[in-house]
């Protein structure tokens, strides 16, 4: 999760030409919510901490949260009790969040430039971009997929290099449960217990 956080972060800071914007709505979603970021990241009158807060709600009003938690949360979504399901919920925006906030300052001017997309299914978009640092190195390919069938598009998982971080996630708790005998509080508590961490 934390490279999650860390990926969207650097997603939505980074500057996109004007060329790669097209009639898909997936990568014209893309571009808007960078050019939105980009807008609250150099309004002159915000202090470093109004800053951070705008753009953590900015970042996860674009993203699908509780459809990435319940998805990470795998088999025991459909075991769990309402009551847990919410909690977990929850705990994972908690813990999302925190680790969002931990990565606030670590920006130094990486761009993303949109390299193109394809159809994963209906309303489903797999946006391409490759991410470049300023200080050098290889270009990192970052993709971001993007449903566009409900009421507005939203980000529910990015892939690194062709790793997608929702199914690392998926696979993380998994072996979490399956040391502690499928109990989804004890995987709650220690979603907030890592959250803490970053405090």
């Amino acid at each position: 999760m934390r490279g999650v956080l860390f990926s969207l972060f650097v997603f939505f800071f980074a500057a996109l030409p004007a060329a790669a914007q097209s009639a898909n709505p997936a990568k014209q979603f893309v571009s808007g919510r960078i050019r939105d970021g980009l807008a609250i990241l150099n309004q002159p009158n915000l202090d470093a901490e109004s800053r951070s807060h705008a753009f953590e709600a900015f970042l996860l009003e674009a993203t699908d949260l509780k459809r990435i938690a319940l998805f990470t949360l795998g088999a025991a979504a459909n075991t769990a009790t309402p009551a847990q399901r919410d909690a977990f919920v929850a705990a994972f925006h908690t813990y999302a969040t925190a680790v969002y906030r931990s990565y606030f300052q670590r920006y130094s001017g990486q761009s993303l430039t949109v390299t193109g997309s394809r159809a994963n299914g209906p309303g489903d978009t797999i946006v391409r971009t490759s991410l470049v640092d300023p200080n050098g190195g290889r270009p990192l390919a970052v993709d971001f997929r993007v449903r566009t069938d409900g009421p507005k598009p939203l980000v529910i998982d990015i892939g690194i290099s062709g790793v997608w971080l929702a199914l690392t996630q998926h696979d993380d708790f998994a072996a979490f449960l399956a040391r502690n005998n499928g109990d989804v509080d004890a995987l709650t508590r220690h979603l907030l217990d890592i959250a803490k961490t970053y405090r």
